[in-house]
């Protein structure tokens, strides 16, 4: 079984990696591809490639199961098709707030045909955000939903905080954490 984590991961944080563990034990993934896009298609980036994929294999060295790789296409549709995965044997795992906007995606029904969708719930999350887009898709049993624990952090706050010299720490991997100070990432001056 493969899972598959896709993002800009500007910065990777601690959701991530929660995330990520908890669907390697739910899905029973042999093996964790994360996907740190280039240029995505939905949303600018603050940080070059480069230096993203350098923090997204920092924040899952200790996952035996990951594998981090550049991603060059900016739609997940358009990177499954290349990708050549099992449709029934690959599950793509995003978060229940992406998916609450995942009818605005790029073909949102052909990307359940290339795979199954895992979405991360948090304890508390209104699960009644995401019926209304079960209901609207074509094979909403290609949806598992699961719950990972309650890490209140994304990427934007996250930016923000450390742009503003807010201590962040316990919101990234701590390996993650020693690369942002000692590159002065996010700081407001760069």
């Amino acid at each position: 079984m493969t899972g598959l984590l896709g993002g800009a991961f500007d910065p990777p944080h601690a959701g991530h990696v929660a995330l990520a563990e908890t669907a390697v034990g739910r899905f029973g993934l042999d093996r964790l591809l994360v996907l740190v896009v280039a240029e995505p298609g939905h949303k600018p980036v603050m940080t070059p490639v480069d230096e993203r994929l350098e923090l997204a294999r920092a924040a899952f060295a200790n996952m035996p199961a990951a594998e981090v790789r550049r991603e060059e296409r900016p739609y997940t549709v358009d990177s499954l098709r290349e990708g050549g995965f099992d449709p029934d044997a690959t599950v793509f795992l995003i978060g229940a707030d992406e998916f609450a906007d995942f009818l605005t995606w790029k073909e949102p029904d052909e990307i359940l045909e290339l795979v199954r969708l895992g979405v991360a719930t948090r304890p508390g999350h209104p699960r009644e955000r995401l019926e209304p887009v079960l209901a609207a898709l074509r094979r909403p049993e290609r949806v598992d939903l699961f719950e990972i624990p309650a890490v209140d952090v994304s990427s934007t706050d996250l930016r923000a905080r450390l742009a503003r010299g807010e201590p962040a720490e316990q919101l990234l991997p701590p390996a993650v954490a020693r690369l942002v100070v000692e590159r002065g990432l996010y700081d407001e001056d760069c």
